[in-house]
């Protein structure tokens, strides 16, 4: 019985209903033409059909495949990344001119073995998409960069239309979860993108199921606010093999409807919570809010 009880069964409301039309198969071909990477694959995220067949999105994952940090809820792949494609930002800003996307989310392995965290590659990413489409709102999700101030500043210089760092789970479990970052220095580098550019809206995602408790949650939303960040997303986390950590518990789709409320009237401007719900999830409709939230205050 002990045995069986180290993985909890998936319920119901976990089920993924798979579509692989021509706008999956098609985009999935575009990606392997210009050798680019995805978080959506690389991260086995379980929206990509919805995102590539349906929502016609991906998140882009620059500076390679392989991850420097080997963090225990991620599927990425870890290791000594061997180079450094300095042409890679012009082929990401060829594919979304070629989808034609109207909001593109980039984000990134960590590379602690390079000086400025990847941070040039980042921001010359996006100026690339700004060049060659203009209408394209940009999304960055990198990682900490090393906690460097000027790291950051290269790529906030960069100006994206949304700065999104994650906290990925509360305080207390960090040292667990998430190898070599600390929580205060993600709250930092949060408040500080807001410090260096005050008027693009900041972004942290948070997993749920790894032995949180429910105060902890709503200390890390109390964190995040007094960091200034104005959006938030809250997801189940999944077990992406058996090396990595294990579920504790799965959230019933109610839990993150009074987690979304719970959120939002702590201040955040936008709110994602559920099952499937991952930290690009509905990127483009987030960065419409925080637009529409810019402009009422203006």
């Amino acid at each position: 019985m002990a045995k069986q009880e180290e993985h909890l069964r998936k319920p119901e409301w976990l089920k993924i209903k798979l579509n692989t039309n021509e706008n999956y198969t098609g985009l999935k071909k575009l990606m392997r033409e210009q050798k680019l990477n995805t978080v959506c694959e690389e991260a086995k995220c379980p929206n990509i059909h919805e995102c590539w067949a349906v929502r016609r999105t991906a998140t882009f994952m620059i500076l390679g495949s392989v991850c420097t940090r080997a963090c225990r809820f991620c599927a990425v792949k870890t290791g000594l990344p061997t180079e450094l494609d300095l042409q890679e930002p012009e082929r990401v800003a060829d594919s979304v001119a070629v989808m034609n996307l109207k909001h593109a989310v980039v984000t990134a392995v960590a590379r602690d073995d390079l000086k400025d965290g990847g941070s040039q590659v980042f921001a010359e990413t996006v100026r690339a998409i700004r060049r060659k489409s203009p209408f394209t709102t940009v999304e960055v999700l990198p990682s900490d960069m090393g906690g460097s101030l000027e790291n950051l500043k290269t790529l906030m210089d960069a100006r994206p239309d949304i700065l999104n760092h994650n906290i990925e789970t509360v305080e207390r479990l960090t040292p667990r979860v998430r190898a070599r970052a600390k929580y205060d220095r993600s709250l930092e580098l949060l408040r500080r993108s807001k410090e260096l550019q005050p008027d693009i809206p900041t972004k942290s995602s948070l997993m749920v199921g790894l032995g949180e408790t429910k105060e902890e949650i709503i200390q890390t939303m109390d964190d995040l606010r007094a960091n200034d960040v104005d959006i938030m997303t809250i997801g189940q986390y999944l077990q992406p093999s058996k090396k990595h950590l294990k579920v504790q518990k799965y959230y019933h789709p109610d839990e993150f409807a009074e987690l979304k409320e719970i959120a939002m009237s702590k201040g955040f401007s936008h709110c994602e919570a559920g099952p499937m719900v991952r930290s690009s999830y509905h990127a483009d409709e987030q960065v419409n809010e925080a637009s529409r939230q810019r402009q009422a205050k203006a």
